[in-house]
């Protein structure tokens, strides 16, 4: 499990190096999800290998890696209190967005769904008059 943990780290500690030498405004540690994703994808490995029990280790205690962010909000309260106005402004269009996004994908994923019901029905309705 302790190479799947220098693996995890590895990928970011790479990311972070991409970012940096290519100036890209894109957070490191995504990067490195990125090139993650793409080694996953392209070795596949199996249950016990050690970077899928090191991630589902890190899954099962995921709620530990909010303290940061909690004292973090805690930290600049002063901050936050201040600028009160945009902040909820912020967290109010945020979740307006998130919430189209979500119906706009959820409508066509139902459009696409009942599009292919239909051909599947029409193509079967054809295979039955032959």
């Amino acid at each position: 499990m302790i190479t799947g943990f220098i693996a995890l780290l590895g990928c970011q500690l790479l990311g972070e190096f991409v970012v940096r030498a290519l100036g890209i405004p894109i957070p490191g540690p995504v990067v490195g999800m990125v090139l993650l994703l793409v080694i996953l994808l392209i070795r596949k490995p199996e249950r016990t290998a050690g970077v899928v029990r090191a991630a589902d280790l890190l899954l099962r205690h995921l709620q530990l890696l909010f303290i940061p962010a909690g004292a973090g909000i805690v930290a600049y309260l002063a901050v936050l209190g201040a600028s009160w106005l945009p902040v909820l402004g912020g967290l109010v269009l945020s979740w307006l967005a998130v919430l189209v996004v979500t119906a706009g994908t959820g409508a066509v994923s139902l459009r696409l769904e009942f599009r292919l019901r239909q051909r599947a029905s029409h193509s079967g309705d054809a295979g039955d008059t032959q």
